[in-house]
């Protein structure tokens, strides 16, 4: 039994499976990475998109973010072979959670193509298509206020009068306590984790894999390059996440 095998035989047994995702499952949809060679810092200052900066110079806060959203996301990006493996895994009931960093929404976009949304989908560093007011809490469609900027109705405001946020979390803000709570307990409760297309490196996300760490748990890593996890994993792939996904889909079905 190879170590696809094994890792599908463990994900038919299991109560709880967990899918950890990171910039490494959206890269291949053409979605920019931050870091990295030619990453999305190495062109922006990243110390002008922090939350202290939103609040004391919204105005300038939403210019900068106009031209950072124009080079993330202008782009037609799709749902990836890696995306629409675990859309498909959580449909046929083998993934009971997704536990992204992304802020691209391509695991809302798969689950919706799958034409299943049974999946608990956690995007613990928020939703770059939506916009939340921190003052009245709403939140909604990005779309339309980024036009508004756009057309210089800059800061754009809520109808409370608040200045809206872009729905990630900003240098400088918490992760949501709610939801990286949940995430912890989902990582604890699972009986296989696997983290695909992240570093590891970024607290307290990267912990999760830690956590579910235990003689009971599966742990697999699936990301081209080495982590500080890799020693703690029981199965580590240095593959491409669109082919090795697939194919454990693949084998789940076989």
């Amino acid at each position: 039994m190879d170590d696809l095998e094994r890792l599908a035989a463990d994900i038919r047994r299991a109560d709880t499976v967990v899918a950890f995702t990171g910039a490494g499952i959206s890269a291949p949809s053409g979605v920019p990475t931050f870091r990295g060679d030619d990453g999305v810092w190495e062109h922006f200052d990243e110390g002008q998109f922090t939350y202290g900066r939103f609040q004391r110079d919204p105005a300038g806060f939403w210019t900068d973010r106009l031209e950072l959203q124009r080079v993330m996301f202008d782009g037609e990006f799709e749902p990836n072979p890696a995306h629409e493996a675990l859309a498909a895994m959580g449909a046929d009931g083998h993934l009971k959670a997704i536990l992204t960093q992304n802020t691209d929404g391509l695991h809302v976009d798969a689950a919706d193509a799958s034409g299943t949304n049974e999946t608990t989908l956690l995007e613990l560093h928020g939703n770059a298509r939506r916009v939340r007011c921190p003052d009245c809490g709403r939140c909604t469609d990005g779309d339309p206020v980024f036009e508004r900027a756009a057309d210089g109705d800059i800061p754009p405001t809520c109808e409370c009068g608040g200045v809206y946020k872009p729905d990630v979390v900003l240098f400088g803000e918490q992760l949501p306590g709610a939801v990286i709570q949940r995430a912890r307990a989902l990582a604890r409760e699972s009986d296989v984790f696997l983290a695909i297309g992240s570093s590891l490196v970024v607290e307290p996300a990267a912990s999760l894999p830690r956590l579910a760490a235990s003689p009971e748990t599966t742990v697999g890593i699936i990301n081209l390059e080495s982590t500080p996890v890799d020693s703690t994993a029981d199965i580590v792939y240095r593959e491409d996440v669109t082919t090795v996904l697939p194919r454990l889909r693949d084998v789940l079905e076989a």
